[in-house]
């Protein structure tokens, strides 16, 4: 049983946070940038080992409870994703931007965990896929086989960002050019758009 539990758990999640999103993006581009990776994928690890305890001990039933909690997180959500698609597009149109090296000068941590935080926080689909779905598949296992559940699916956050923050950087080679930074910022900047206003409309 909890070994079930434990894939179960790890195979869930993977499939949740493999999507491309927000966060995800963010990760990528500090990876590429080599530019605070660490707090970053702790950050992002740390909110869904947290998140996920949440939903497994029951707390997608408070939030299916207040349905206003979620109607503030989503319009705050689209905000600052829109707020974030702008930044990306400024970066992509002004090439003088795109010149700094993965070295080079950049955001600073506080800022930078401030930011990584915001596209975590303040997007409703994490709750709904971390808190609310994933507690939801939990809940049929015993409280020993729910805590298996929730450290497999936090192994498989942890992994995933470590991945995508520290794996990223073999694809520096890629971005030696400022086309490359366009295209990326410019995908950014897209994706940033659609899901504020997905959210907005859902």
């Amino acid at each position: 049983m909890s070994s079930t539990a434990f894939l179960h758990g790890f195979t869930s999640t993977a499939l949740l946070i493999m999507a491309i999103g927000a966060q995800n993006a963010f990760v990528l581009r500090q990876g590429l940038r080599r530019e605070h990776v660490l707090p970053v994928v702790m950050v992002c690890a740390l909110s869904d080992v947290v998140l996920l305890q949440a939903g497994v001990w029951g707390m997608g039933g408070v939030l299916a409870a207040r349905p206003e909690w979620g109607q503030f997180m989503r319009w705050a959500g689209a905000a600052f994703l829109a707020a974030y698609a702008l930044q990306a597009a400024t970066r992509a149109f002004k090439p003088a931007h795109l010149l700094v090296s993965a070295n080079g000068p950049g955001a600073s941590l506080r800022t930078t965990v401030i930011t990584v935080m915001a596209l975590t926080w303040l997007n409703p689909h994490v709750y709904l896929d971390t808190v609310v779905l994933l507690g939801t598949m939990a809940s049929p296992y015993p409280m020993w086989g729910r805590a298996t559940f929730a450290a497999g699916g936090s192994l498989a956050s942890a992994l995933w960002f470590l991945s995508l923050g520290f794996g990223s950087r073999w694809l520096a080679p890629l971005f030696a050019s400022p086309g490359a930074w366009r295209v990326l910022d410019g995908v950014t900047a897209a994706t940033m758009l659609a899901l504020a206003v997905a959210m907005a409309l859902s």
